[in-house]
Order: C-alpha cells, then structure tokens, then sequence
C-alpha cells in the first residue's frame, strides 16, 4: 500500500496545526528538522508500534512529513520546504518555541504538565 502525501495546494493549515498539537509529534519534527532521513524505529524510543504508526499517519496526511519506504522500514524527513512555502514562518515559529521551552527552568517536555 502506498502511503498518501498531500500536494502542496492540498495542505490545510488546520490538519498542520493539529498534527503539531500533540507533545509526541513536536518531538517528532524537532528531530526530523536536525536534517536528513531517519528510520521510523529510531526516532522515538519507548513508543508502541501501533502508536508510532498513528503518529506517523498523521504528521504525514497532513503533510509535515515525508515517509519514503527503504527495504523493510520507512524512512522519515521533514517536509521542510513545502511547510515553508505554504505557511511561511510556522516552522519556525513552532521550533523557535520548543527551543525556548526547554531553555525555562523547571519547563515539561512538549510544553505540557
């Protein structure tokens, strides 16, 4: 089975957004947008399968993520470039509050308590 990629024109900044509400998921594109393509398996650790493929179905029909498949796993990249022309500066902005998050004492992972 093919995964699904939305085009450009079919990104909705209502699914980006909800895609990038979930603590699990921002990690997710923390990671993904150090560069380069990851293997699933190695960019969240502890997590089920069944929940990884969740979150993967959802950064990708919403089109945050690229999920090419590579042997016997898919490999991961951030649609960095595509997310930068239809929304221009919501990358940033989201990574930029991440960054600053982490940098407050005391702050939860993700944001959240």
């Amino acid at each position: 089975m093919r995964a699904h990629h939305p085009t450009l024109d079919q990104m909705r900044l209502e699914n980006v957004l909800a895609a990038l509400s979930n603590p699990m998921r921002l990690t997710v594109v923390r990671r993904l947008a150090e560069g380069g393509q990851h293997p699933c398996g190695s960019v969240l650790s502890g997590v089920s399968k069944s929940t990884l493929t969740h979150h993967w179905r959802v950064l990708r029909d919403a089109g945050v993520i690229w999920q090419q498949p590579s042997g016997r796993e898919n490999l991961l990249s951030l649609r960095r470039e595509d997310l930068d022309a239809r929304f221009p500066g919501l990358l940033d902005a989201v990574l930029a509050n991440l960054t600053a998050e982490e940098a407050e004492p005391g702050a939860a992972p993700g944001g959240r308590d």
